[in-house]
């Protein structure tokens, strides 16, 4: 059996024009993680990644801490979906007065709650987000990412790191969860947590989600987030 290892990329930086960005934390959440696995000597025989600067910079973060010297495999398939599209789909502006700053408790669970309501009608095929494929295609660049390493990387270690969507996809996929399932796991995901899959050629089976070992300390309480 091999191992498959799903990373959420690092705080990024939400609220801002580009969140496709890590934070100074997220930079630190990535290279933390990489030291507590580099001290338990665990290490990879493959490494995939999403297209997003974000991934690029997890994985650049990971590497340095644990001094990991590979050239990752970029996968498009393992991109987020776009969040501001989602709810653009059903609001018809991006920020009217019902979602409100994002910076404030309100403006925050507002752009959840709004983006929790335009997953489950992109899911269901109600609304079509500009610019993003359909969720069966989202779903497809998951899973194929999944094929991919039971076809090539039998009994080994391998990385993936992505983000929330995705891996709550991977997990529904594997569960065969319903949507509403698939969208909590989603938003519960913290920022550096890592989910694991056994696997052999035929199947993945979940083996622990969104957990964050590598933060197991008061002094890293601060450290924990989710977006």
């Amino acid at each position: 059996m091999g191992t498959l290892y799903l990373v959420r990329h690092g705080q990024a930086s939400f609220g801002a024009d580009d969140y496709d960005q890590l934070s100074d934390l997220g930079q630190r959440q990535a290279e933390r993680l990489g030291r507590y696995w580099a001290e338990r000597g665990l290490r990879f025989d493959a490494v995939l990644t999403g297209s997003l600067k974000r991934h690029a910079q997890t994985w650049q973060g990971i590497a340095r801490g644990a001094g990991l010297d590979l050239a990752p495999l970029v996968w498009p398939g393992l991109n987020e979906y776009d969040s501001e599209a989602v709810i653009r789909a059903v609001l018809p502006c991006r920020r009217d007065a019902s979602l409100g700053d994002p910076h404030t408790p309100e403006g925050y669970r507002a752009h959840f709650r709004l983006l929790r309501d335009g997953l489950a009608q992109w899911m269901a095929g109600t609304v079509s987000p500009e610019g993003m494929p359909a969720y069966t295609d989202f779903v497809h660049g998951v899973s194929s990412a999944l094929d991919h390493v039971r076809a090539h990387h039998a009994g080994q270690n391998v990385l993936m790191v992505t983000s929330g969507g995705p891996i709550s996809t991977a997990v529904g996929h594997v569960l065969g969860l319903s949507p509403d399932a698939t969208i909590e796991l989603n938003m519960r995901i913290r920022n550096s947590a890592v989910t694991e899959f056994v696997f052999s050629p035929k199947r993945h089976t979940l083996l622990t989600y969104n957990t964050l070992p590598h933060l197991d300390g008061a002094e890293f309480r601060d450290w924990i987030t989710y977006a």
